[in-house]
């Protein structure tokens, strides 16, 4: 029986730049390990044009994305929430949070904002490769319990 697919959510301040781009690269790359979304803590109106144009250079399309609040998720149930904000989560986030400390290029000029998309996709590999390996590993009757059951 194969393992569930990981559900992860990305959170950086606006859901514009830094979560986009995590979300996007997770999609492309990822989607043999993972599920993943994105959210902010206070929403944008519209996805960066800077952050659009730098994706598009990966051949990554974001014209379809939008920003959407945390809250705005609902009851989503995510296995991992990875945050970028540099703030403290709401504490009824309902998964284990892995800090990010990637600077917000929001208001940066356009190479800097490039440099910020390649640590994100650098990341998230990182992320896939280790979640790939979750999978990969052998599931015993009880694991999770302390004790090896056979």
């Amino acid at each position: 029986m194969s393992q569930p697919l990981k559900r992860v959510l990305f959170v950086c301040v606006g859901n514009a730049c830094r979560s986009q781009m995590a979300e996007a690269f997770a999609r492309v790359y990822g989607q043999d390990a993972l599920v993943a979304a994105s959210a902010g803590l206070t929403p944008a109106m519209d996805i960066m044009p800077d952050t659009v144009r730098a994706m598009a250079e990966k051949e990554i399309d974001l014209s379809s994305q939008f920003s959407k609040s945390i809250h705005h998720l609902g009851r989503s149930q995510f296995d991992l929430v990875v945050n970028m904000t540099g703030f403290p989560l709401p504490d009824d986030i309902g998964a284990p949070v892995e800090e990010w400390i990637v600077p917000d290029p929001v208001a940066m000029k356009y190479e800097e904002h490039c440099k910020v998309r390649d640590e994100i996709e650098q990341l998230v590999m990182n992320l896939i490769m280790r979640l790939r390996r979750e999978l990969r590993a052998p599931r015993f009757k009880g694991q999770g319990s302390g004790r090896l059951k056979i």
